[in-house]
């Protein structure tokens, strides 16, 4: 193997407290789809929509997390981290997302977070990414107001039976991507496209989050509670005014409409006046649940956005690389956002929940030599250091992801994880960044 590459920081550089963790979601991981009482979840149903992922593959056995959860958390433990950031799948421990719990589901979170508990590494919980029972998407999903009481419900349990052994819980992961690829887009589950219910959607999520954030709090006073979302710096894709003017509008719908509302109780004006007719429907006492203070931000960051009224924005035109998901590498952006949220809205604290990249890896001669990988993961650490010298709370930053694994409707061909999945035989084989990361975690700091 090649000589690993000598950081221009070190781990100290980060301060004692700082956490470092990998991150996974539980629909991409775990598999074992009809095991033990799981129920379908609205991503088993849209994986059964012919030509909604790539390569026509689904989520039944993923990376068969669920039965290799020892194998699993030994690595996570090998790399050094002090962190894993893990979802629940809400279906396998309340099938129908409403009345029964499910004792065996629930077991298998026991048994990760002891796992994580016996290795000396916090757990970081996310009660929702991405996949909704489909039994409640059946009564309307997230238009249905009944589904919020039942996430609150969900989220009171989870932190009744966990809350006190987690480092932190966040309610929702990129109501962004659920509201609008879901919602109206089409092309992340359920594949629904209208615009006005997507905006409803992204309102609707706001006020599960505020109404279960009251409810953790009731439970736990000490739990450091939040949300993660998506976001990007914007810039105009040329000096012309609609250009400029789409900008701030792709801003205001990525970035202020959800920021906004937490830390100062209303949608952007702007975004509201460019929506019309496709406003959602508010009621007297949304805004001040959903502004609840909030104890984390999780930035989840991989590349920053152009707007453009005229041809689709290729991201290669900026002579940067480009990973495999056609995203532009651009470490900068992330220090670019972590200071304007910062200036902007000053939370108490912020973290990257997500950050990685997905590149065409090779396996030769048991090894992958994932250089790129490694680059952009040195060089968005990097900027998330500078951030901090530059005076913003950023207290962690977890890489995206543990697993190559399935990656929504990419299904199984793009790869972001720092071990490499043999998905006939499930075989885990650490690539080069991993390894790179270990020697940066255990010797470096």
């Amino acid at each position: 193997m090649n000589q690993l590459t000598e950081p221009s920081f070190s781990k100290a550089d980060f301060g004692e407290k700082f956490v470092w963790g990998v991150a996974t979601a539980a629909f991409q991981i775990e598999g074992a789809a009809n095991s033990d009482g799981r129920a379908p979840s609205i991503w088993d149903k849209f994986c059964e929509k012919e030509g909604a992922i790539a390569d026509g593959s689904d989520g039944q056995i993923a990376c068969d997390h669920y039965n290799r959860i020892e194998e699993d958390l030994d690595h996570i433990a090998s790399l050094g981290v002090n962190a894993y950031r893990f979802s629940v799948s809400w279906s396998r421990v309340q099938p129908l997302g409403d009345g029964a719990w499910n004792e065996i589901g629930f077991a298998f979170y026991d048994r990760l977070i002891s796992g994580l508990e016996r290795r000396g590494i916090e757990a970081h919980l996310t009660l929702f990414h991405w996949d909704l029972p489909q039994a409640l998407d059946d009564r309307g999903g997230w238009i249905n107001e009944d589904v919020l009481d039942c996430f609150e419900g969900y989220a009171r349990e989870i932190c009744l039976r966990f809350g006190d052994r987690l480092a932190s819980i966040c309610t929702f992961n990129e109501p962004w991507v659920i509201s609008i690829l879901g919602y109206e887009q089409g092309v992340f589950a359920p594949g629904v496209q209208d615009r006005s219910l997507a905006m409803q959607v992204a309102h609707n999520l706001l006020v599960a989050h505020g109404r279960s954030l009251t409810a953790i709090r009731e439970i736990n006073t000490d739990l450091s509670a939040g949300i993660v979302l998506n976001m990007s710096p914007i810039y105009p894709a040329s000096e012309d005014p609609l250009d400029i003017e789409k900008a701030t509008i792709d801003d205001g719908l990525l970035v202020r409409w959800y920021m906004d509302a937490i830390f100062h109780g209303r949608y952007p004006e702007d975004v509201m006046a460019f929506l019309g007719q496709d406003r959602p429907t508010i009621s007297n006492t949304d805004m001040s649940d959903i502004s609840q203070p909030v104890d984390f931000i999780g930035v989840n960051y991989y590349t920053r956005n152009f707007a453009s009224t005229g041809n689709p924005w290729d991201a290669s035109s900026t002579g940067n690389q480009v990973t495999d998901m056609g995203w532009e590498v651009y470490p900068q952006g992330l220090c670019e956002l972590l200071t304007r949220l910062h200036q902007d809205y000053n939370p108490d604290k912020l973290m990257v929940t997500e950050n990685g990249a997905a590149f065409k890896d090779v396996l030769k001669d048991g090894r992958v030599e994932d250089i790129d990988r490694q680059t952009y993961i040195e060089r968005h650490m990097a900027a998330t250091l500078d951030a901090r010298r530059m005076g913003v709370p950023v207290d962690g930053y977890f890489i995206w992801s543990l697993l190559d694994n399935f990656e929504w409707a990419s299904g199984y061909e793009k790869r972001f994880g720092i071990i490499h999945v043999d998905y006939e035989t499930l075989e885990r084989t650490p690539k080069r960044s991993f390894l790179w990361l270990t020697d940066f975690f255990k010797n470096k700091g």
